[in-house]
């Protein structure tokens, strides 16, 4: 439950919208140290727990249909929702117009906001409050 207020109280906002973008975000988390080792899998299995909250802001268009969150996919002119897919268990998604696919948040996050995957994981670290000692 502490993973879920922090993201509801931490003042990040970052939503995809159709194809346009809109950010409200302290740039802090792309100017880390780079030197820093990444523990991905503690940010993944961290930011899976939240993921509904995650998609809702990332994705605000979407619905939920039992295990998968449907959505229109930001990253290309989608029409209608469908084919733009996540499995909010297993954090699994993937476009089934365009073959596009990946496994887990940090993915998802490189996926959507066009980030490298290490931008993606302290991007998503930084959204959930985690610290250097808590990834």
């Amino acid at each position: 439950m502490g993973v879920l207020i922090s993201i509801i109280s931490h003042p990040v906002t970052y939503a995809c919208t159709g194809n346009v973008r809109r950010r409200s975000l302290n740039r802090k988390w792309r100017t880390a140290p780079m030197n820093k080792r990444i523990n991905f899998n503690a940010i993944n299995v961290a930011a899976l727990r939240a993921l509904p909250l995650i998609l809702s802001r990332w994705l605000p268009d979407g619905k939920r249909h039992g295990r998968e969150f449907v959505a229109k996919n930001p990253t290309r002119a989608d029409r209608s929702a469908g084919s733009f897919r996540i499995n909010v268990v297993t954090g699994k998604w993937a476009d089934f117009a365009t073959g596009d696919r990946g496994i887990g948040v940090i993915s998802l996050g490189a996926y959507l906001f066009r980030l490298t995957q290490p931008e993606a994981a302290r991007f998503v670290a930084a959204m959930l409050g985690l610290r250097e000692g808590q990834e």
